[in-house]
């Protein structure tokens, strides 16, 4: 039996509400650089590479001469062994010394990577320097066993695992001087309404002229004299200012899951709605055909099908004028539609000219 329904999601409502600077934007020249390296991780219970897999041959052929022993690479068993690719986030600011966490990810035929511990890897920027060095026991947070008749049981996803603080950083990035007379805010989400009220805002804590919105997206601080040769205070001062970020009518549709999410500033005008929904229902069952008594001929089983098809029927419903996002909710619950029906009902809407939003489908 086949049956065609509509799926569940949910609506969650947002509005808009005073956020920090700091939560709405970056200051331009301080940021994250991604680091990458390859490495082993060694120790598990005859879950690693083994196979096709004879990179992870080579590669523990090389590190053990590097350690003094040479080894035939086509006598090694690689099974307790599995090469893995290591990334990890060199956060702004980070100095010679500091710990960051690494992420550890199979790139073999590895079946688990639970008691594995990653052997020294280097990890390198996008200028092929290598500024952290990782290793450590691996936590995967999963299970994963096997049968020898094929049965299996496992939980979560035993071939991609962290090392908390597993890397040491030994070379800090050069970064942009914040000690200058303008700097650079950009926003997260580029809105002229939120670049503009924060400039206004912080001019009303550090004196008119300070702050100008250049586009929607970057605002540019002359720095005070009472500030100058102190940027860290200056920026603390300006991150601290509240500042109420538009919020943009929109609505975000995911048609895979079923999800709808509606933006603070969605408003519907005054129309009126009927929706109804259509569920399919297909039977499939099978009948045994066979001779009469002493007739000559073989017993057959014959498939029959039973298809039956239902259109709700839904009436006309009137929607007035919404002013506040709780209206939208309440009227289209008012309407008792699902969240599949509601992705139909905002494309209308939208066609119909009655939806003052930007439509998103994922």
């Amino acid at each position: 039996m086949i049956v065609v329904m509509v799926a569940l999601a949910c609506i969650l409502p947002s509005s808009a509400h005073a956020a920090r600077i700091k939560d709405l934007c970056n200051v331009r020249g301080v940021r994250s650089n991604q680091l990458i390296g390859y490495g082993l991780v060694v120790g598990l219970n005859g879950t690693g590479d083994r196979g096709q897999a004879r990179f992870t041959v080579q590669s523990t052929a090389a590190m053990l001469r590097r350690l003094g022993a040479t080894i035939d690479p086509n006598l090694i068993q690689t099974k307790n062994a599995a090469a893995v690719m290591v990334t990890a986030t060199l956060p702004p600011f980070a100095s010679p010394g500091t710990r960051i966490d690494v992420v550890v990810s199979s790139m073999g035929n590895a079946s688990s990577l639970v008691g594995g511990t990653l052997l020294q890897t280097p990890l390198l920027g996008a200028d092929r320097n290598v500024y952290a060095v990782g290793q450590g026991p691996v936590l995967i947070g999963g299970f994963s066993f096997s049968g020898s008749s094929g049965s299996s049981s496992g939980q979560n996803h035993t071939t991609t695992g962290r090392v908390p603080e597993g890397a040491i950083v030994e070379r800090s990035v050069p970064s942009q001087t914040l000690d200058q007379e303008t700097l650079v805010l950009a926003l997260r989400s580029p809105s002229f309404i939120t670049a503009q009220r924060m400039a206004d805002a912080i001019q009303q804590a550090l004196g008119e002229g300070t702050a100008r919105a250049l586009d929607g997206a970057t605002v540019q601080i002359d720095t005070p004299e009472s500030y100058q040769g102190n940027p860290v205070k200056l920026l603390a001062t300006i991150q601290a200012i509240d500042v109420e970020p538009d919020a943009p009518a929109r609505i975000v549709i995911d048609e895979r899951t079923g999800t709808v999410v509606l933006g603070a500033g969605v408003r519907i005008q005054e129309v009126a709605i009927a929706q109804g929904g259509l569920t399919v229902e297909i039977k499939e069952s099978f009948a045994v055909s066979q001779p009469e008594a002493l007739a000559d001929g073989d017993t057959t089983v014959v498939p029959e099908t039973e298809i039956a098809a239902q259109t709700a029927t839904g009436a006309l419903h009137h929607m007035p004028t919404t002013a506040t996002l709780e209206d939208v909710v309440s009227a289209l619950n008012a309407l008792g539609a699902k969240p599949r029906d509601l992705i139909a009902i905002f494309q209308a809407l939208r066609t119909a000219g009655a939806l003052q939003a930007e439509l998103e489908v994922q």
